[in-house]
């Protein structure tokens, strides 16, 4: 069999027909809710890619050269490249925009269930609404997709890094030892965490709440066991702005989907505020997430407050298919006209009537006897023969 590059993979028949009706279930829903859908290069400039991220992504993104000798690279994710076609191709737009894509991204990074090292993204960006309401927004509709694509079980764990922040710069870490414990929260490492937490110079109160971000999780009296311990201005508002998002998602009436964990830490930089991730029963890591990123557009030269998601398509498929949803989304084969020698023109003539009627027809390539049609039509999964004689 001739390979493929490591990280990327074929989708068969089967998949492909799954993944294009989730797309366009998507799309529709996008539209739905007021977004314009944008398309932007696979290739950009690297020093683009990573303004929001510094050097942190670097290491799993696909680069290469171009004849002038500046530095390009595979898309890794969609945000940034919006953030910089917002601040340039329409800076003389007004806000709020409300943006959608579905695309392909890369990352270079150890291939595991639901995820390539190429994969496919589908997610909306809302830039100008720096309120409550547009994480709502945001968060509901991520909610909305789940639930037009066929899922039933899943939950939303929503934190707010504002919080994390504020509780650091409170006990006065370090930049080193806040890096540490942000990335042991990101990679939900607990033994990094206790080993970071150990060796602070904090309280050993301090030490003890640190240790419990990652088991606050649960309904909104997570935020009252929190404020206890967020003696600081920022800390407070973050805890404010959640009971704020929870109370418009009430609104949605999509809340009993939503829970708080407070250790939830995104794993890009530029996140400011509320994030979230969207976990199903079987899978290990997120289908979708995101959160408000507020500084990065300012990065680009054009600052406005931001909010959006991304979901991981492959990852919903693998939920879908766990919950036995998956199914329902392929493509019916409902007619399959066959003819006998000397009724090419008759078939062709039907075909042709069933395919302007919007239903799936396959013509057969030449003659055939009635026991030979059903036999490939049988093999094939048609619902319909349909035989010209």
């Amino acid at each position: 069999m001739l390979e493929i590059p490591y990280g990327m993979r074929d989708f068969l028949p089967h998949d492909a027909a799954i993944k294009r009706n989730i797309e366009n279930v998507l799309a529709d829903l996008f539209k739905v809710w007021g977004y314009d859908e944008v398309i932007t290069p696979t290739v950009e400039y690297l020093d683009t890619l990573t303004i929001g991220n510094k050097n942190s992504m670097q290491r799993h993104m696909f680069k290469f050269f171009d004849k002038n000798n500046r530095t390009l690279a595979l898309r890794n994710e969609m945000t940034t490249s919006i953030a910089r076609l917002v601040s340039s191709r329409l800076q003389n737009e007004d806000v709020p925009f409300k943006l959608s894509y579905i695309c392909k991204v890369y990352r270079y990074e150890k291939a595991q269930t639901g995820r390539q090292c190429e994969f496919y993204q589908a997610g909306v960006e809302l830039m100008g609404n720096g309120e409550p309401t547009g994480d709502a927004e945001i968060v509901a509709l991520a909610i909305k997709s789940m639930l037009k694509a066929g899922l039933g079980n899943f939950q939303v764990c929503m934190g707010q890094v504002a919080f994390i922040n504020g509780l650091m710069q409170q006990w006065n870490l370090s930049a080193e030892e806040q890096k540490c414990i942000r990335t042991a929260l990101e990679k939900h490492d607990l033994v990094k965490l206790e080993k970071a937490v150990s060796e602070a110079a904090l309280t050993d109160d301090a030490k003890a709440f640190l240790r419990s971000l990652p088991m606050l999780h649960g309904d909104k009296t997570v935020l009252a066991r929190a404020k206890a311990f967020a003696v600081n201005e920022q800390s407070r508002q973050a805890l404010q702005n959640l009971q704020k998002i929870y109370e418009a998602l009430q609104l949605y009436g999509v809340a009993e989907y939503v829970v708080f964990d407070l250790g939830v830490i995104r794993d890009f930089s530029y996140y400011t505020g509320m994030v979230f991730e969207i976990y199903a029963p079987g899978l290990g890591s997120p289908l979708c997430g995101g959160g408000r990123y507020d500084n990065l557009l300012a990065d680009f030269g054009r600052k406005c407050p931001a909010t959006g998601f991304a979901l991981g398509l492959e990852r919903l498929m693998l939920a879908l298919k766990n919950q036995g949803k998956a199914e329902c989304l392929t493509n019916n084969k409902e007619n399959y006209v066959a003819y006998a020698a000397g009724h090419l023109a008759e078939a062709v003539e039907k075909a042709m009537v069933l395919r302007a009627a919007g239903e799936i027809t396959e013509l057969a390539g030449t003659a055939q006897k009635l026991a030979e049609a059903e036999a490939y039509c049988q093999k094939k999964g048609y619902v319909n023969l349909v035989y010209i004689q």
